[in-house]
């Protein structure tokens, strides 16, 4: 197969996150404060790197080698490209991939999970390599990345997923199979040990999993079965004590108490591998209310885990913005009339809306493979039912932009419009879905055998009888719903913003939804463009969103809300797995987007450094793969 469409995208469009302005307000404690979470957030680089892709690391080392002086800073990069004698074009080719790499923390996509390779042939490659500042260092690292690098064979690897499937992932060794997850998750439940922070590895002798903590030992237990299973505590023990050591450093310049105790609730959570504490450090970070320099760190979102229940790390800090602020903290007052008019019974609401804070924020520091425009944490629900959750909208990562976007697919009438109103419907549609992330009850059985809910009282909506189902102990939602957890769950949120005013799976579920509901409400047509081109044109028929539009979404957010609440994995999977269907005539038009997808942005951060005074300054970078390279070689971890 021709390698091409994996190729790395030839004109990214590099973002710069700014921040300084944010960050310059705060006082010497809190940029104290901010810059320890930050190095915090960061020193979890080469994990998500290890979760995604183990071989991704000699990949980050070689970029890094290549580009950077032996004393630790940006090489002359022209002199490079002149000492290499590659042509021009390829060596910007390098240059994009390298960025791009650095943007996602791997050779595959944050968004897609789909693996992407240089342009510049490896022979050129290897040029750049052997005329760079470190060269011994840097051909060895492309000897041993060369392979990795390159290779597209067999296709099935080119995806995040399963490894018995043929795809890759880093929570698994590629000999486990689907059966073996599903097993071992039985077991975790039994004991009470929460996969979160867990990769799991099949060995000679039985299983393996490791917990990420900076504490090492290991314990032995035996499944039901008889098999072996190996518990080993330390995973990324290197990582986890430096983060430590920046949490305790946080400590003194805490802002409040609630600070203090969710910092020494991470400190013994990163140290011992405990979720349970993870979650105490929730529970104190959400009555941290509105304070100056907002931030969370862990192992937060399951996305990428195609079993749902392994979460990757990921930590960010960000300053508030007081002006967007008061426009969410207005829509936060009336989330209670909103949530009212939800299309589910009263009884399948939260027992208490606790009033979400929501806050606009501006991102000084990210560690992730990809920045979100919002957030909705924490994701555990037994702290979210009765704390509630707090609701983020991330200010600079929406307002982004680089020069020459292009929007295709738009008709032209509809274009002046959608340029006008973008980023404002953006923001409200963000706050909106995240709103909608802390909204909706789940039914759960104790251990004691109680029940957390009224079962003579709740009736189900669809069918008009007593529950059926519900969450049994140790069960949570990702545990039961398993790879459509979270796609499951964008979908739910996604389905609010849209009903009150994710992601690829749960828009298209609800693409289908609005086209379904008929009455020529939404079309796509085929057609051509003017180079003679197969295009598409989405027309839309604004006179029908109120009688068309919302009740189809209604009816369909009624279902997910209920299979989701009444554990009802059965038939929540067939409805949502049945919806997101590709039907023949859609593959027809893959071509088509493919061919006019247009690259996602690469946000491009900045470096807080604590300097021999005690002051910490903010450098930020230029928006380019040359920016980015340096602010990952300045960053050193």
């Amino acid at each position: 197969m021709t390698s091409g469409r994996y190729w790395a995208d030839q004109k990214a469009p590099f973002c710069k996150l700014e921040a300084k302005p944010f960050f310059e307000s705060l006082d010497h404690r809190q940029k104290t404060y901010a810059h320890h979470m930050s190095r915090a957030a960061f020193q979890g680089t080469r994990i998500i790197m290890a979760q995604t892709n183990p071989q991704a690391e000699s990949i980050y080392d070689l970029i890094l080698k290549v580009f950077s002086t032996p004393n630790g800073q940006l090489t002359n990069v022209s002199a490079l490209e002149q000492r290499s004698k590659v042509a021009s074009e390829s060596f910007d080719d390098l240059l994009q991939y390298s960025g791009q790499f650095l943007g996602n923390l791997s050779n595959y996509k944050s968004f897609g999970d789909e693996k992407f390779i240089p342009r510049i042939s490896s022979d050129d490659f290897e040029k750049v390599v052997a005329a760079c500042e470190q060269r011994d260092e840097a051909l060895a690292l492309f000897q041993q990345s060369k392979h990795e690098l390159y290779n597209v064979e067999p296709t099935a690897h080119n995806l995040l997923g399963y490894p018995d499937d043929g795809h890759l992932s880093g929570y698994y060794s590629d000999n486990v199979t689907k059966a073996d997850i599903q097993h071992i998750q039985a077991y975790l439940e039994k004991v009470n040990i929460d996969p979160l922070n867990t990769r799991l590895f099949k060995t000679d002798t039985g299983f393996k999993l490791t917990i990420a903590s900076s504490d090492k030992k290991t314990e032995k237990h035996t499944l039901d079965n008889g098999t072996a299973l190996t518990i080993v505590y330390g995973d990324f023990s290197n990582q986890m004590a430096r983060i430590n050591d920046h949490i305790l450093a946080s400590l003194p310049v805490a802002a409040n108490k609630n600070q203090e105790n969710m910092l020494t609730a991470y400190h013994k959570s990163f140290q011992t591998g405990s979720i349970e504490d993870h979650m105490e450090s929730q529970r104190h970070w959400l009555m941290d209310i509105n304070p100056h320099v907002e931030t969370n760190i862990g192992f937060i979102e399951t996305y990428r885990d195609p079993q749902g229940v392994r979460a990757e790390w990921e930590g960010f800090v960000a300053m508030v913005n007081k002006t967007q602020t008061a426009k969410f903290n207005n829509l936060v007052n009336q989330a209670p009339h909103f949530i009212s008019r939800l299309p589910w019974p009263a009884t399948f609401e939260r027992d208490t809306i606790n009033k979400p804070d929501f806050t606009s924020l501006e991102v000084l520091s990210f560690a992730t493979g990809g920045i979100p425009a919002g957030i909705n944490i924490p994701n555990y629900t037994q702290v979210t039912q009765k704390f509630g959750s707090k609701n983020v909208s991330l200010g600079n990562v929406i307002s982004a932009s680089s020069p020459g976007e292009h929007f295709p697919f738009l008709l032209a009438a509809d274009l002046p419009l959608y340029r006008r109103l973008k980023n404002a419907a953006f923001e409200v549609q963000v706050g909106t879905h995240e709103l909608g992330h802390g909204t909706g009850k789940l039914f759960n059985e104790a251990a004691d055998g109680s029940y957390d809910f009224d079962r003579s009282a709740v009736i189900h909506p669809l069918t008009q009888q007593p529950l059926h189902g519900w969450y049994k102990p140790g069960q949570t939602f990702n545990s039961v719903f398993g790879g459509i957890a979270s796609s499951y769950e964008e979908c739910r949120a996604e389905c609010i913003a849209l009903w009150g005013q994710a992601h690829m799976q749960a828009r298209y579920a609800i693409t289908r939804v609005l086209m379904d509901a008929g009455q020529d409400f939404v079309s796509i047509d085929k057609g051509y463009d003017e180079q003679g081109e197969a295009t598409l044109a989405i027309r839309l028929d604004r006179t029908k969103i109120k009688t068309v539009g919302r009740p189809a979404v209604a009816a369909f957010l009624e279902k997910l809300q209920v299979f989701k609440a009444t554990a009802d994995v059965e038939q929540g999977s067939n409805m949502y797995l049945e919806t997101t269907r590709v039907p023949d005539d859609w593959l027809v038009m893959r071509d088509t987007v493919i061919r006019n997808k247009q690259p996602r942005k690469v946000y491009v951060q900045g470096n807080t450094w604590l300097g021999p005074d005690g002051n910490v300054t903010l450098k930020e970078y230029e928006a380019s793969p040359v920016g980015m390279i340096q602010s990952y070689i300045e960053r050193a971890v």
